[in-house]
Parts: structure tokens; sequence; C-alpha cells
């Protein structure tokens, strides 16, 4: 990618060199919240945009601040009166070709938060809605709902279904907006207002990893052991998803103790390398005193490490933890399943 430039003008930037800008402008402290609201994905591809800028020409940060107030009154306007008075206000300020850009900029956004009405409807009208549609067609809906939302209506769908929504969901990758308005041209039927997406990303392994988390342990397995058969590589990736070596914390003592049993004193060293001081002092109290002392003269005597060692011993760690879940010897808290009982 090129640095900013003098030459480079406002139509030549990207919306992502846009935005990297906007946070260089309104400085680091702000830039900070902002970040706790954003994917670590996006904070990670900011990072990157904002550190390849040098000399920014204060014209184009301007413009794009500017941009960006505008299109923020232009939402405001929208939702106090809908598009029509957002541009009839926007035409008498900026004139009509600007007034034009900036509510097309606004509809877009809007346009790419589609299905957002259906994230407030109760999720067993949804599922009357949509249990009689293509497997395909309830994938998708389900996709761009909440994950909690989406556990409840999987696991009151047949068996045979839930495995195969969840495997549809899984493997969705890029959704066509002709699609995507086939889909909104049934729900227009359904809800009073319906917003659509443009070709957007929707699915993957993580969006199973949440909702199997908040689904029963019956639905869970029963989906696990379908994506084992058609896919053993992706329903590996969801379990390795479903459960992170920061999740240790979600373990009571007495789980946290019988896991310690478990793992090599050198793995548990070097997974604690980048561990937070949270995690750690949980470790810790569930040792003995002395176990406890040798692991952190360990840590403070431990030189460089390779990350990969590090995330390897972490995840033989998490690979131990899903051994004994499965085997009902311990019990990660907020899994769903009232009749589970810690051992």
């Amino acid at each position: 990618m090129e640095q900013v430039s003098t030459a480079l003008t406002i139509e030549n930037l990207t919306g992502r060199q846009k935005a990297a800008i906007l946070i260089i402008a309104v400085g680091a402290e702000a830039a900070s919240q902002i970040f706790k609201h954003l994917k670590d994905k996006d904070v990670e591809r900011l990072s990157v945009e904002i550190a390849q800028m040098t000399d920014i020409p204060s014209t184009i940060m301007e413009s794009i601040i500017e941009e960006f107030y505008q299109m923020i009154m232009a939402q405001e306007y929208i939702s106090q009166g809908g598009l029509d008075y957002a541009k009839g206000v926007l035409e008498k300020a900026l004139g009509p070709k600007k007034a034009h850009e900036i509510v097309a900029k606004v509809e877009s956004a809007i346009h790419v938060s589609g299905f957002k009405l259906l994230k407030d409807v109760d999720p067993n009208q949804l599922m009357n809605f949509i249990q009689h549609e293509h497997p395909q067609t309830i994938s998708l809906i389900l996709a761009n709902l909440e994950p909690s939302q989406t556990a409840s209506i999987v696991s009151d769908l047949p068996p045979e279904l839930q495995a195969d929504v969840a495997f549809r969901i899984a493997t969705m990758g890029k959704i066509s907006p002709d699609l995507l308005n086939d889909i909104e041209s049934v729900l227009e039927t359904q809800v009073e207002t319906v917003f659509g997406q443009d070709l957007s990303s929707a699915g993957g392994a993580k969006a199973v990893a949440e909702i199997l988390n908040m689904a029963s342990r019956t639905t869970e397995k029963t989906i696990l052991t379908d994506l084992e058969k058609r896919n053993p590589a992706l329903a590996t990736e969801i379990k390795n998803m479903m459960f992170t070596f920061d999740d240790l914390v979600l373990l009571d003592d007495k789980s946290v103790q019988r896991v310690l049993r478990e793992i090599d004193t050198k793995d548990l060293s070097l997974s604690l390398k980048v561990a937070d001081e949270e995690l750690k002092d949980m470790i810790f109290r569930n040792m003995s005193e002395r176990a406890a002392n040798l692991i952190k003269e360990e840590l403070e005597f431990m030189g460089p490490v390779r990350l990969k060692d590090v995330e390897e011993s972490q995840m033989k760690i998490v690979d131990i933890v899903r051994t004994l879940e499965e085997d009902g010897e311990i019990v990660i808290s907020g899994r769903g399943g009232e009749e589970e009982i810690v051992a």
C-alpha cells in the first residue's frame, strides 16, 4: 500500500484509509476508546494503515473529518424524519449533488446492517417462520442473528436439520446481493421494515462456535458429530474456537484443580508466558504454594520464547479441558444444560 502523501486526493483513499486518518485526527485517547468497540481484526487492520501513514496533508484530514460529520448528521436526520427529510435538510445546507452523495453513503451503511429488525423478533416467532424454508435460507437468516437467538432456534430444529444448518453456516462465505434480495422479498411479507446487505461476510466457523457455546449440550454433540463426518478439519476448528486458553477463567476452582493434574509443568509455564494477571492468579491460587512458586520462578527467569511454542502449549491445555468436559469430569460455566453437575 502506498503511503499517504500530498499527491493523494480524498477520492483516491479507501474506506479503511479514511477510517485510519480519522482515528489519527481524534487523538490517542479518543482512539483507544473507539478501539474498545471494534473487533480485534479491525483494530489490527486499522493499526497497519495508521503505521504506514506519514505526513498526512491537513486538507485531506479536514475533508475526512467533515465527511464523517456530515454522515453522522445525515444519519441523525434520517432517524428523525426519514430519507426525504434528510435529503431536504442536506440539500438546503450543501446543495443537491453533495446531499445525494452523503445520503447514498448513509443508505449503504444502513443496508449493510441487514436483518437488523429480525434481531428483535422472538425466537419462537422466527422458528415458526423459517422451519419450512430450505436449509440454505434458514442458514442465511440465522447467520445474521445474534448467537443467543440462533442457538435457541437451532436447538428446536430437528436433529438432522440442526447439523445441516450448522454445516452451511460454517462454510458460508461471501453472500451475493441477488441471494439476499430473494430472502428479503420473503421477509417483507412478514415484517414491517427490512434492511438488506451488500456483499458481506456472514457465518464461518467462529459463528458456529458462538452458537454452540450457547446451545444445549445435546444440540452441540449432534452438530459436532455430524460435522466431524463431513469435514473433520472444520469440526476441529470449531471445537478450538469454542474454548480458548483465556476461557480458563470460566472454570470454577475445583475444575481448575482437576485440569492442573493433567498438565505438564513445562506446558503450564510456557502457556502462562503471555497470560494476563487474572488468569495467572486463578491458576496459582489453585496450586500448592510450593508449586506456584516454582512456576513463578520459572516465568521470572524464562528467556524469550517463540510465540508458536506458547500457543502449542496453550492448545494442549485446551485439549485437556475439552476432553475432561466431554468425559463429564468438569463443566465450563455458562455453557448451557441445566442437567449438568460439576464433578
